[in-house]
């Protein structure tokens, strides 16, 4: 008689079986030498993993990644983690069962020291090693359960995130009920107290205004905004355009102050409600619109956004498709769950009176150089303008959004998946339609983050400014002609032109141009010119000191020199002359021109 390891051989366990069919399905019917049973339940996982596997080849990232995002995808995901299931669990058990069986047959060989031979001794050793060996199939469908029950997890996460984003106005995703002050800040209460005769709540019926798609080819205009909604408020005090054309990749970013004020209605309802101009701060527009359905027809939730666009797109001279949204708190938990932002300061940030959420103030100060930030310090660095102006705001701002672009990496997001998205789904907000999202990651994909240019409508060149101008307090007001065509030329002229000038422009000092020469229109060209190159410069009707100097004559006041160093040198290359330092406590500008018998003529190119 063969010995009892011969008869069973070693290693053919129930557990080992079910444990195989754990990592695939069919590995534990191989290992018991049922290949033909093994294939049968291995063929449909290989056919369906190489099926979505070519499928995920011949798509790229952005388009995989916007697939996720469809309203469609949780629940075909669902679906086919339900079915994975019971298959898996079908495979286990079944290879589980024929080792059991063939470990039954050799119990009733006769052998001798096999489970199932004769005398109480051997009938307690095989209930327990049955006992044991259901322990073991249990064991193994609780791992394989616990894999499916965490992709299901995952799977409402991913849903009732991407529910928030692309359908705020859920119950579950409500934003706060807020209204706008006077002085363009915003406070807690009923929004209809703007305009008393509109209704707090929707009318029966009323649905929101269906958007034109956007055609995949014209340039793509969207709207990001960062909401204060502290203390039940809904402040938009960051408004940034991203303006994209497809053809080139090329992308420019446009902030306007949230200081500005009297920017032109757009006609129709809103400037029957509002005027011809919206006096109050830009910042406020949100809230506004939102409590007048007289201005902007359409559900409540909704209204807000339709304004902002629309004012926007009017000031601008776009055609702003979407929006996308961020609250100033959500934006803090996002850049904490990508394990913070690493910043290059170019100017150092001192603000000794920096707002607290405690209701004190603290100093706060961001050396220049490379800085990581967490979502606070984020946070702080892009709002900070009580020692810096709104302007340098919107520069940082821009700053550390193109940052996030350059350092996102997938590992980052997956290893902080649930706080990432808890803070997505609270925080951000967006009308873009779900189906457009694979198109438009790609397109982002294509985008150099490197040659994204900013420009930023401040004073003197792009706005005039007031410090304190009752009742409004400080207020910014737009040369409306110079914004337009700026934005209208942002992909018309020289990347490299394009960069120097908002540069320029952003550095803002103020110029005069005196005719010196005595050549009829010379300075009122010169500054026109000056302007074309992003100087603020005008030509005051006034005569120079000098009579018709053999030269032109470029003098720097009360240290404009040193403030001002890109301005400077432009002037010098134009005029080819080196600047005369004068110090005069009475002079309000930065630099003065006097037009001589060897400046040459400029006059600014034709407008397109």
């Amino acid at each position: 008689m063969p010995p009892a390891h011969e008869s069973l051989p070693r290693g053919h366990s129930a557990f080992a079986a079910a444990f195989l069919s754990l990592l695939f399905p069919g590995l534990g019917h191989a290992y018991l030498g049922a290949y033909r049973r093994g294939l049968g339940f291995a063929a449909p996982p290989f056919l369906a993993g190489a099926l979505i596997a070519g499928f995920a080849v011949r798509m790229d990232g952005p388009a995989l990644a916007g697939l996720a995002l469809q309203s469609w995808f949780p629940i075909a995901v669902f679906i086919a983690n339900l079915v994975a299931l019971v298959y898996r669990a079908v495979a286990i058990f079944d290879a589980w069962s024929i080792a059991r069986m063939l470990g039954g047959r050799a119990a009733v060989s006769g052998v001798p020291g096999a489970p199932g031979a004769q005398g109480a001794g051997a009938t307690s050793a095989v209930r327990q090693a049955g006992l044991l060996s259901i322990a073991s199939l249990g064991a193994v469908l609780l791992v394989m359960s616990g894999i499916h029950v965490a992709v299901a997890r995952y799977d409402v996460l991913l849903a009732t995130t991407a529910d928030c984003i692309f359908d705020p106005d859920q119950a579950k995703c409500a934003l706060p009920e807020a209204t706008a002050g006077p002085d363009g800040e915003e406070t807690a209460g009923p929004s209809d107290e703007l305009n008393p005769t509109d209704e707090a709540t929707d009318a029966p019926g009323e649905t929101a205004v269906p958007i034109p798609p956007w055609n995949g080819t014209d340039r793509l205009n969207i709207l990001l905004i960062g909401a204060d909604e502290q203390n039940g408020g809904h402040n938009t005090d960051t408004m940034i355009t991203v303006s994209i054309d497809p053809a080139s990749g090329q992308v420019v970013m446009f902030t306007l102050p949230r200081d500005t004020v009297d920017v032109p209605v757009p006609p129709g309802t809103a400037r029957n409600v509002f005027g011809s101009v919206y006096s109050r701060k830009i910042n406020s527009y949100f809230a506004a619109a939102r409590a007048s359905s007289s201005a902007y027809p359409g559900p409540r939730a909704t209204r807000g956004y339709t304004g902002l666009k629309d004012i926007l797109g009017n000031l601008y001279g776009l055609d702003i498709k979407y929006y996308v949204e961020v609250n100033f708190d959500g934006f803090r938990k996002v850049v904490d769950a990508l394990g913070g932002v690493t910043v290059n300061v170019q100017v150092p940030v001192l603000d000794d009176n920096f707002p607290q959420p405690n209701g004190h103030r603290e100093r706060l100060f961001v050396p220049a150089g490379m800085q990581h930030m967490t979502g606070a310090e984020a946070l702080e660095y892009a709002r900070s303008r009580k020692s810096t102006s709104d302007f340098e705001r919107g520069a940082r701002q821009q700053r550390i959004i193109v940052s996030l672009r350059q350092q996102m990496d997938i590992g980052s997001v997956l290893k902080n998946i649930n706080p990432l998205a808890e803070a997505i789904g609270q925080s951000v907000r967006t009308d873009i339609p779900r189906e457009l999202v694979p198109q438009l990651l790609g397109l982002a994909d294509k985008v150099d983050t490197r040659s994204i240019r900013s420009v930023i409508f401040t004073p003197p060149f792009y706005q005039v400014e007031c410090l304190n101008c009752p009742p409004r307090g400080y207020i910014i007001t737009p040369r409306i002609d110079r914004i337009r065509q700026a934005v209208a030329d942002a992909f018309k002229i020289d990347p490299a032109f394009a960069e120097k000038r908002d540069a320029l422009t952003q550095e803002g000092a103020e110029i005069w141009v005196l005719n010196g020469s005595g050549r009829t229109g010379e300075a009122a060209r010169t500054s026109e010119y000056l302007s074309y190159l992003g100087m603020a410069a005008t030509a005051p009707i006034q005569k120079p000191d000098v009579a018709k100097p053999p030269a032109t004559i470029l003098r720097a006041y009360n240290g404009a020199e040193t403030n001002f160093p890109l301005t400077l040198a432009a002037l010098q290359d134009v005029f080819g002359v080196e600047v005369i330092p004068i110090t005069d406590p009475n002079v309000r500008i930065d630099f003065e021109v006097i037009t001589g018998g060897s400046t040459p003529e400029l006059t600014p190119p034709p407008a397109p």
